[in-house]
């Protein structure tokens, strides 16, 4: 260890960690970052309190944490600790503890002094995970507020440093230049993705065939992993020894993968981008990169993730590539080409910025912090996600509807586990305490610990089936299953005075839907006509296969549910409910409401009394006869459910929408209110509605003030500012007004005559300057010349070939060797 690049940098780096609280570390992989700095600071007695380390990674922080605890002739939970989830391995002696999913969050939450910690340092910050961001920006506040002699320490191995420097411009920045051996870099060129997995096999197998060494292959998912392994299987003879790793695999099998192979076997562990950063496996000098990652993209308008296979950033090849260069010169075979990889971004997206964000809201809310521009950091949390997630907390009974954490919210908080788990196991505790019921706890237990891991290769959706293969003890890995149910249970009996006798792993199937909604309100689904499609709370459409049991139920949660590319929402696992129960369960789910609305036959209002579950109608009655003063309530009703073309739209008002949607796109910074027509219908009871007083018909609401109701919805300054930074119209410099042409996704379109255009040098502007008009140029018959986004280049390039055409068509009009710098105008060339 002596010998790695971090021991150049390690005499400055401890100089700064006594001089500075903050601290950025550059280095590249297999530096020595991970390993040989923290033992380095327990050797050398730098720190009297104890050291945290965030890993993003269990896989990596299990296996730095055992590496340091050997190095030290001593086991995990000695003077080297480890924290995961359901993991915890600390003692007296403890001076390091690795720690991950959340847990330095949890630390900071339970006691922001940090009493007895004096280092907080983030390892791999350049995978941007969102507990790692999080946990940064809360402990630079305990820094600033509470813990000036708190130390931080950063470090990333490709993230930009100019990035960091900017969050944290007072730190200390230290960079390791590596010694990484020489990698010979190959590219396969385009492949085509159905012929990925075969031309994969081929490369590996010509490529152990010619090369020494074992290999590390990079492959978006498993479902990748197992097609590869089966191929390789049939082509490579027994004395090579095929590893799979992924996170969802027993940490046997983990070890197994990274460890060195045993009499001299050569080894190809099959890898997703967990084995990108933080560990070292045994004997690779080959890597063969699939340039393909699998990622879970939210959306929040849905609140349903879609997977998204995508290229990988440049910073993740170099990543990759670099673990063929750890412990001797090796090859990375990429298979793409060069050129795709410079296409590509610099660095991945990161994760706060495309995930649910329930958890960073409970967070935030427990932190006591209601706007998060008032921490620091790298990328502010979207505010339209963070919305949707408090929204949904409201539902889960976490806070109210002023933000402020609840009874049970605390409950939630405390119990460690994901916001919607958290909110199962406490609606458990309270139906345990009202009817005694061992089997409540048991199933939510067992539930839970199923939602946290789904199991691999499961074909039905059925979370009931699955929780009876579980408690029969059938389901692959249950051993560990039951250790985390158990683990569970301990903690729900925290809370209890009365505690159960047993800790059984019994499944009661009359809790299951009740216990499933109280975490997944929004997933609350009535099928539509027994064909596998449902609709779900949140008014999300969702299908089933309809060889599934499931489809015949008339009611299912839905805990798990992808888009895939077909555009589908796809269900992967629920259970079935009864709807009477989950109104008796959870009342506070289910609302009241009388619907209004227009009878296009009868040419009358029409009324329900309705109960709404969500967006979903749960039941509707006829109601007696409507008061006709609430015929604009039921107009409204009509236009959503016929569209915005009922209503009566004049120039300026359709002039006013288009660019006002231009806007939204090319000034994000003027925050205007979403103006598709699907949000505009979901809108009509604020827009509409006011400027509806008095109209009982149909037929008056073709009167409508439309552009009135418009420019109130836009409000008075965004109006003002959509207007002044897409006009109507522009002046041309001979003084000309001439309208713009706006279009929803292309640039808008000026069309003016030549000669009104000389002694404009370049195209004019509009929104801020951001965008060019487009200038569709007119000969003096008003017929187009020339379509151009940059009248500089026109004047000096294609103009000459326009002059010298319309020089013989058009005598009497000016056509100057120097346009730019001629006096424009409308006349010929006698009355100038």
């Amino acid at each position: 260890m002596s010998q790695l690049p971090i021991v150049d940098v390690l005499p400055n780096l401890l100089s700064a960690l006594t001089t500075s609280s903050q601290l950025i570390l550059k280095a590249p992989p297999g530096a020595g970052k991970s390993t040989f700095l923290p033992l380095s600071l327990l050797q050398q007695n730098t720190f009297t309190g104890r050291i945290v380390m965030l890993e993003p990674r269990r896989l990596a922080a299990r296996n730095i944490a055992g590496y340091l605890a050997r190095q030290l002739g001593e086991k995990i939970g000695e003077t080297v600790g480890l924290r995961v989830r359901g993991e915890t391995k600390v003692s007296a002696k403890t001076k390091l503890e690795i720690v991950t999913e959340g847990v330095m969050t949890r630390m900071l939450q339970q006691d922001p002094e940090l009493i007895g910690i004096d280092l907080l340092i983030f390892d791999e910050f350049h995978e941007r995970s969102i507990h790692a961001d999080t946990a940064l920006a809360l402990a630079l506040e305990v820094q600033q507020a509470l813990r000036d002699d708190l130390q931080v320490l950063v470090m990333s191995a490709t993230l930009s440093q100019q990035e960091l420097i900017s969050l944290l411009p007072e730190a200390s920045y230290i960079e390791s230049q590596g010694r990484c051996f020489p990698v010979e870099y190959r590219y396969a060129g385009q492949t085509e993705p159905r012929e990925l997995i075969e031309k994969m096999a081929q490369a590996i197998c010509q490529l152990l065939n010619t090369e020494s060494g074992s290999m590390l292959v990079f492959l978006p998912g498993v479902g990748e992993i197992k097609r590869l392994e089966q191929l390789l299987k049939e082509r490579l003879d027994v004395e090579t020894l095929l590893c799979p790793l992924y996170g969802q695999l027993s940490i046997e099998q983990q070890h197994q993968a990274i460890s060195a192979p045993i009499n001299g076997q050569r080894k190809v562990v099959l890898a997703t981008n967990i084995a990108e950063t933080s560990l070292t496996i045994e004997g690779i000098r080959l890597v063969v990169d699939s340039g393909l990652e699998r990622i879970a993209q939210w959306d929040p308008k849905s609140g349903i993730s879609r997977l998204q296979q995508v290229r990988i950033a440049q910073s993740s090849a170099e990543q990759r590539a670099g673990r063929a260069g750890r412990l001797s010169a090796g090859i990375c075979l990429r298979m793409y080409s060069e050129e795709q990889l410079q296409r590509q971004p610099a660095t991945p997206q990161p994760e706060i910025l495309r995930s649910d964000l329930t958890s960073l809201a409970m967070e935030l809310v427990q932190w006591g912090c209601h706007d998060p521009a008032e921490l620091q950091w790298l990328d502010v949390p979207p505010a339209i996600a963070l919305q949707q997630s408090r929204e949904l907390l409201v539902q889960l009974g976490a806070i109210d509807t002023r933000d402020q954490q609840t009874e049970r919210g605390k409950l939630i908080q405390g119990l460690g586990a994901d916001p919607r788990h958290a909110a199962i196991l406490a609606f458990a505790l309270e139906r345990y305490r009202a009817q005694q019921d061992e089997t409540i706890l048991s199933t939510a237990a067992m539930l839970v610990a199923l939602l946290e891991d789904p199991p691999r290769g499961m074909d039905n959706p059925d979370l009931g089936f699955q929780l009876h293969l579980l408690e029969s003890q059938k389901l692959a890995k249950a051993g560990h299953y039951c250790q985390r149910v158990i683990q569970t249970q301990q903690k729900l009996y925290q809370y209890l005075d009365d505690k159960p006798k047993s800790t059984s792993l019994t499944v009661n199937n009359q809790w299951l839907g009740a216990l499933l909604a109280a975490g997944f309100p929004d997933r609350i689904a009535i099928t539509r006509n027994h064909d596998g499609r449902y609709q779900l709370a949140n008014g999300q459409g969702v299908i089933i296969d309809v060889d599934q049991n499931l489809v015949s139920e008339h009611t299912l949660v839905v805990a798990d549910v992808v888009k895939t590319r077909q555009g589908d929402s796809r269900v992967f696992s629920a259970v079935s409910a009864d709807l009477a129960q989950l109104q008796l369960m959870h009342p506070q789910l289910f609302t009241e409401k009388d619907w209004l609305d227009w009878d296009d036959k009868k040419g009358r209002l029409s009324a329900e009394h309705r109960i709404y579950c969500g967006k979903l109608i749960v039941s509707r009655d006829i109601a007696a006869d409507p008061d006709p003063a609430l015929a604009s309530e039921a107009l409204v009703n009509a236009i959503k459910r016929k569209g915005l073309s009922v209503l009566t739209w004049t120039d300026k008002a359709t002039s006013l929408l288009t660019r006002a949607r231009c806007a939204a796109r090319w000034l994000p910074e003027l925050a205007l209110p979403a103006l598709e027509e699907e949000d505009l219908l979901e809108a009509a009871d604020r827009w509409l509605l006011p400027y509806m007083n008095g109209i009982k018909t149909m037929k008056g609401v073709a009167k409508l003030d439309v552009l009135a109701a418009l420019e109130a919805y836009l409000g008075w300054d965004k109006k003002q500012q959509v207007d002044l930074q897409l006009p109507t119209h522009y002046q041309v410099p001979t003084g000309t007004t001439i309208k713009i042409r706006y279009h929803e996704q292309q640039q808008p379109v000026l069309a003016v005559k030549l000669q009104e255009m000389f002694g404009e040098k370049v195209s004019p502007c509009i929104a801020n300057g951001k965008v060019a008009l487009v200038l569709e140029l007119l000969s003096p018959a008003q017929r187009p010349l020339q379509i151009t986004q940059d009248l500089a280049a026109f004047w000096q390039g294609s103009y000459k070939e326009v002059q010298k055409e319309m020089k013989g068509r058009y005598p009497k009009h000016p056509w100057p060797d120097d346009p730019a710098n001629h006096v424009p105008t409308r006349k010929t060339k006698k009355y100038m």
